[in-house]
């Protein structure tokens, strides 16, 4: 039976450690191994609602899934929030417990490294594996002192940790030597090797690299997985926006359908359009600009983690007149359904006090203390919905057609829901209205099945792991914890 433990560490933010993690995960479950994920601290603004009713990372419930499971709270114990950037919301265990800036968050570091790992002990007791996934770079040597996600984990909980790096940035050989030589002698000896993410070419030009690489700092290399398209699952750094914008699949009608998605400075929970995304012949696009609002037949308004301070952003932009000035659909999103409301009134979340909304729905918002998480279920457009809620600002619907907890008024919509697309029947016949109204000929693919696709998808991150890593050297890993590997200089000075 294979027991242990892994620490997946990164030379960047988005260097992959999200979906190997993931693709570990589906791996070992395929062998029979009862594996778990685990994150530490997450920094993110995607998150997710538990059966539990817990709040945790969207990239956590995605493993979850990876490894049979049903997510709950001890797989993500620290959420951070940002709402500015200085401000974060601290979730622990699920639910918010502070806001804190920098020097705030010290006050806290003790009992919520107790938190993590205590939520990791338990894992560990419930589970084979835990395959844990870091935070950013473990060579962040100016956090290294409070550091709970990374290296404080590793050292902690006895962790072999395995750096990923992303080759298609550029530089990810200095990146991997630079990682382990800022790390003082201890925290050295728990990085055991390397995986190179994301290449394109072939492997022979890149071998020599490999092996000197592995001479220079005695640590092995775990394998090369390839660039494959499409794996963008649940991802939790809006840094992967940079690349998301990809042709659509050829429609299954005559014309494509063109969604333009604000990228809001604190956008939250931007994969709720993977499942627009998925579906052949529909183009999701993130814009900040107003003539990128041009040629759209949706503009979607999604969620926010700093909904007034968005909306004055989306007003000096010149984006809240051109999405009023709009003839064809539109659809707000939990913090985008609250500024096409009449009024906001917020001494929550900004402390702006009463803000004037959009007026593009017949709602009125007022924040609250008290965070509602739920996964509640209905219906629209005759078909069933299941859902989640992560919200502060309660609206309050004073007309227009129901449409799911929100309202609709000719083409606008609006919703506090998270993940009703995933809904494959109600986003087709949404869809469907929207190309209607939009004069699009257009008709949604009936074969999408878009939980399938992410089945799928955590599929081939398993086929890459078992096709292109030394699984029997991760297995070896996994199971006796870090080998005997050398120091490389210089090493951290004077922490």
């Amino acid at each position: 039976m294979v027991t242990g433990g892994l620490l997946v560490a990164g030379t960047t933010s988005d260097a992959g450690k999200s979906v190997v993690t993931a693709g570990i995960c589906r791996w070992l479950a395929r062998q029979g191994v009862r594996v778990a994920p685990f994150k530490a601290q997450n920094m993110s603004l995607n998150s997710y609602v538990t059966a539990e009713g817990a709040e945790i990372g969207r990239a956590q419930a995605m493993q979850a899934q990876a490894a049979g499971l049903e997510p709950v709270a001890d797989m993500n114990p620290i959420l951070l929030k940002p709402g500015s950037d200085r401000r974060s919301q601290v979730v622990l265990r699920g639910r918010p417990v502070a806001d804190v800036d920098a020097m705030e968050y010290g006050a806290l570091r003790d009992m919520l490294r107790t938190a993590a790992l205590d939520a990791l002990g338990r894992l560990r007791e419930r589970y084979d594996v835990v395959v844990c996934e870091g935070a950013g770079s473990p060579a962040e040597i100016n956090l290294r002192r409070g550091d709970i996600a990374n290296m404080g984990l590793a050292r902690a909980a006895g962790l072999p940790v395995i750096v990923v790096g992303d080759i298609d940035r550029g530089g990810v050989f200095a990146a991997f030597y630079g990682t382990v030589g800022l790390l003082d002698a201890e925290d050295q000896s728990h990085i055991s090797g390397f995986v190179v993410n994301k290449f394109r070419g072939a492997k022979e030009l890149l071998e020599p690299g490999l092996d000197m690489l592995t001479r220079l700092t005695g640590r092995t290399v775990y394998g090369v997985l390839p660039w494959l398209d499409g794996l963008w699952l649940d991802v939790e750094d809006s840094l992967a926006l940079d690349g998301r914008q990809v042709a659509a699949r050829a429609p299954h009608g005559r014309q494509t359908l063109r969604v333009a998605v604000v990228r809001l400075p604190r956008i939250s929970n931007f994969t709720d359009l993977d499942a627009l995304a998925a579906e052949p012949g529909v183009l999701v696009r993130f814009v900040t600009e107003p003539v990128e609002l041009d040629d759209a037949d949706l503009v979607v308004l999604p969620g926010s983690r700093a909904t007034v301070h968005d909306l004055a952003w989306l007003r000096a932009r010149g984006l809240a007149a051109a999405i009023a000035a709009r003839k064809g659909p539109v659809l707000g999103i939990c913090g985008g359904f609250q500024m096409l409301g009449r009024e906001i009134v917020d001494h929550v979340e900004s402390g702006a006090g009463t803000v004037e909304g959009l007026g593009m729905l017949p709602v009125r918002v007022a924040f609250e203390g008290e965070k509602r998480l739920a996964r509640p279920e209905g219906s629209a457009y005759g078909h069933p919905v299941r859902a989640y809620e992560i919200h502060h600002g309660r609206a309050t619907v004073e007309g227009g057609e129901p449409f799911l907890d929100g309202c609709r008024v000719g083409d606008v919509w609006g919703t506090t829901w998270h993940g009703a697309l995933e809904n494959d029947a109600f986003r087709r016949a949404f869809l469907a209205d929207v190309a209607d109204r939009a004069g699009r000929d257009f008709v949604p693919d009936p074969g999408t099945d878009f939980a399938a696709l992410r089945e799928e998808r955590l599929d081939a991150l398993g086929d890459l792991v078992e096709r292109h890593l030394d699984t029997d050297a991760l297995l070896r890993l996994i199971q006796h914890g870090p080998p005997e590997v050398p120091f490389l200089p210089p090493g951290a000075v004077g922490r």
